[in-house]
C-alpha cells in the first residue's frame, strides 16, 4: 500500500503551478511540431529531431499521467478533465499501423489538452456544456424555420432553379448558404429576381430571421450561461470568506472569553498572608 504521505506530496507537486506552467509550455512546444511535421520541407531537414521532440514531451505527458493516477488513485477518474487528458494521451500511445494507422492524426489532440490546463479556456468550455439545453431549443426552433422556408422555396423556385431549390434537401442546403450571408444575393438571390421579381420578400425576411435573430441567440444564451456561471463562483468565494470569517471569529471569542476567565479567576484569587498584614 503507497504511503498517503508520499501520495499526498506527489499530488500535491504535479498540481503546483510551476508544474503546470511546463506541462502547459510543452503542449504549445507540440503544438508547432506537429504542424511542423506537416511540411514536407522541413520534415526532410529535420524530420528526425521533430520524432524525437515528440516522442520526448510524450515520455512527459505519459508521466504526469501516472503521477496523477499514483496521487489521487480511482478519485483521478471522478474529474472529466482528468479523463478527458487521459484519453488524449492514450490515444498517442495506440500503434498507428496497419487499419489504426488513422489514429496518428488524431495525435493532434493532445493541444486540446492547453483547454483542460488554462482555467480560463476551462470555463469557457464549462460555459458551452452548460448552455447545451437552451442552444438545443434554439436550434430546433432553427430546424424548424429551415423546414418552413425549404418547403416555401421548393414549392416557389424549384422549377426554373432545380439545382438550388429541387428538392427539400437542395433547399436547406441553399438557405443553409443564404444564413451564412455566403454569397446570398449575387450567387443567388438576384438570379432568383430574374426571374421571380418579388423573390425578395422571401429571402430578405429568412435572413433577418435566421442571421440576425437566431444566431444572436445562440450567443445570448453562452453569454447568459458565462455570466451565471461568473456569478455563481463569486457566490461561492463570497460564502468561503464569509465561512473563514466566522471561524476567524469564533475562534477569538472563545480564546477572548479564555482570557477572561483566567483574568477573572486571578482577581478572585485570595492575597499572600505576607501581603495581607501589610
Amino acid at each position: 500500500m503507497p504511503d498517503p504521505g508520499l501520495r499526498a506530496r506527489v499530488g500535491a507537486w504535479v498540481t503546483s503551478p510551476g508544474v503546470q506552467r511546463f506541462i502547459i509550455a510543452l503542449i504549445v512546444v507540440n503544438a508547432v511540431t506537429l504542424g511542423l511535421e506537416t511540411s514536407s520541407v522541413v520534415m526532410a531537414d529535420y524530420g528526425d529531431l521533430l520524432h524525437v521532440a515528440d516522442r520526448a514531451i510524450l515520455t512527459v505527458f505519459v508521466a504526469e499521467i501516472a503521477a496523477k493516477l499514483f496521487a489521487f488513485g480511482w478519485r483521478f477518474f471522478r474529474d472529466p478533465w482528468n479523463v478527458f487528458d487521459f484519453l488524449v494521451v492514450g490515444i498517442a500511445l495506440v500503434p498507428a499501423s496497419g487499419p489504426l494507422a488513422v489514429l496518428r492524426t488524431l495525435r493532434v489532440l493532445r493541444v486540446l489538452r492547453l483547454v483542460s490546463t488554462v482555467p480560463r479556456l476551462r470555463m469557457v468550455i464549462e460555459a458551452l456544456l452548460h448552455a447545451i439545453p437552451g442552444i438545443g431549443a434554439i436550434a430546433g426552433l432553427l430546424l424548424l424555420i429551415f423546414y418552413v422556408g425549404a418547403v416555401m422555396a421548393t414549392s416557389l423556385f424549384a422549377a426554373d432553379f432545380p439545382d438550388w431549390f429541387g428538392h427539400i434537401g437542395r433547399s436547406m442546403f441553399t438557405l443553409f448558404q443564404i444564413m451564412t450571408l455566403e454569397s446570398w444575393s449575387m450567387g443567388i438571390a438576384r438570379p432568383v429576381m430574374t426571374e421571380y421579381p418579388y423573390a425578395w420578400a422571401f429571402f430578405v425576411p429568412f435572413i433577418l430571421i435566421a442571421t440576425f435573430t437566431m444566431l444572436n441567440l445562440f450567443i445570448a444564451v453562452i453569454v447568459n450561461t458565462m455570466q451565471e456561471m461568473q456569478a455563481q463562483q463569486l457566490a461561492e468565494g463570497q460564502d468561503e470568506i464569509e465561512a473563514t470569517v466566522h471561524d476567524d471569529t469564533a475562534r477569538l471569542l472563545e480564546e477572548l472569553a479564555a482570557l477572561r476567565a483566567e483574568v477573572r479567576a486571578l482577581a478572585e484569587r485570595p492575597a499572600p498572608v505576607g501581603q495581607i498584614e501589610k
